[in-house]
C-alpha cells in the first residue's frame, strides 16, 4: 500500500478518526471516547494508541504514514498552539508538537474543528466545485469556517470563522458566553432558539403548544413552526432575521460563492435554507446577493475529511 494519512476530529464526548490513502479516499472510520478527566491529560495518548493500532493492523510501517490532521474545539494558532479547549480541560499547549512526538515524529497539523469541517465540505461535500465557501454550523453554539480557492483562512490568531460572535441579534437580554451581548450564537444556535422561545412565553400570553413542554428544545420549536403556533413562529422569525443579518455582514467581507449550513439545526429542512437565502438577500450589499445557501452533505464526518485534507495539503 502507498502512504496513508489520518484525519482526527476531537469532540467533548468522542474522538472521530479516519484513515485515508494518498488520493484522499476514506479507508476506515471509527470513534474512541474522549477522556476529559484529569484536564484531558490522556486524550492525545488515546489517539496515539488508536492510530498505532490501526497501523499495526494494516501491517504498515511508520514510514508509510504521511501525516495526521487534527481538528480541535478551540482557537488554534498558525504554529499549532491551542489556547484553552474548555470542553477538553486543556489550557495552552502545542498539540502539533505533542502528538507528533507521541507518534514518533509523524507530521501533525492542527486546526479549529469548525475550520477542518469547512475544508471537508469544501473539498468533498456541498462546497465541492465552488471557488469560495463559508460554512455556518448551527449546533449547541454557532461555528464557522472560511475556504477560499481550496485553502482555509485561519487568521492571525486562529479565530477567523468565529461567526457565531458577529453582533447581529438585537433582542439579546444578557451577555453571550464570550462576554459580549447580541452575538448571533445567542439566537441562532439550538441553545439560543430554545431560550428565545422560553423568553417569549414568559413575556406574552400567546397560545402555544410549547407551553406544554417540560423542557423546550430547538427541535420542538422547529417542528411547530409554520403550523400557526405563535411562539414558535415568532421565535423562528427572530432566528432567521439575526442569521440573515450576520450572513450579510459576512458577505460584505468575503463575498462567498456559497454558504453551507450544517449542524443539528440545519436538519430542519430545505425551508430553512430558502428562508436564510431570502433574508440574506434582503440585508446584503447589492453586489453580494448572488451567494447561495445550501445544506451540508458530510454531516458529522466532515471533520475527519477536512483534517486529512489538511495533512495532505501540508
Amino acid at each position: 500500500m502507498d502512504k496513508i494519512c489520518f484525519g482526527i476530529d476531537v469532540g467533548g464526548t468522542t474522538v472521530k478518526l479516519g484513515v485515508f490513502d494518498a488520493s484522499r479516499k476514506l479507508l476506515r472510520k471509527w470513534e474512541i471516547p474522549t477522556r476529559t478527566e484529569e484536564q484531558g491529560a490522556h486524550i492525545l495518548e488515546d489517539i496515539r494508541d488508536a492510530l498505532l493500532g490501526e497501523i499495526e493492523d494494516r501491517g504498515l510501517s511508520m514510514d508509510q504514514v504521511q501525516g495526521a490532521g487534527i481538528g480541535l474545539p478551540g482557537p488554534v494558532t498558525p504554529d499549532g498552539i491551542v489556547n484553552h479547549c474548555v470542553n477538553l480541560g486543556w489550557g495552552r499547549m502545542n498539540v502539533e508538537n505533542d502528538l507528533s512526538r507521541l507518534l514518533g515524529g509523524v507530521p501533525v497539523h492542527a486546526e479549529n474543528d469548525a475550520n477542518v469541517a469547512a475544508l471537508g465540505e469544501a473539498l468533498y461535500g456541498a462546497g465541492a466545485g465552488h471557488d469560495s465557501m463559508v460554512i455556518v454550523t448551527l449546533g449547541t453554539g454557532i461555528g464557522g469556517g472560511v475556504v477560499i480557492h481550496g485553502k482555509l483562512i485561519s487568521g492571525s490568531h486562529g479565530a477567523a470563522g468565529e461567526i457565531g460572535h458577529i453582533p447581529s441579534y438585537r433582542g439579546a437580554k444578557k451577555p453571550c458566553n464570550c462576554g459580549n451581548i447580541g452575538c448571533m450564537e445567542q439566537i441562532g444556535s439550538a441553545t439560543g432558539i430554545a431560550q428565545k422561545a422560553v423568553e417569549l412565553m414568559e413575556e406574552t400570553d400567546w397560545p402555544s403548544a410549547l407551553r406544554n413542554c417540560r423542557h423546550v428544545t430547538a427541535r420542538d420549536v422547529m417542528m411547530l413552526h409554520g403550523q400557526g403556533d405563535a411562539i414558535a413562529d415568532a421565535t423562528i422569525e427572530a432566528v432567521i432575521d439575526a442569521l440573515g443579518r450576520g450572513m450579510a455582514t459576512i458577505g460584505c467581507v468575503l463575498d462567498p460563492e456559497v454558504f453551507v449550513v450544517g449542524g443539528g439545526v440545519s436538519k430542519a429542512g430545505q425551508w430553512l435554507m430558502d428562508a436564510l437565502e431570502e433574508r440574506f438577500e434582503r440585508y446584503a450589499f447589492h453586489a453580494c446577493r448572488g451567494s447561495r445557501v445550501i445544506a451540508e452533505t458530510l454531516g458529522n464526518h466532515a471533520g475527519i475529511y477536512g483534517a486529512a485534507a489538511l495533512a495532505l495539503q501540508e
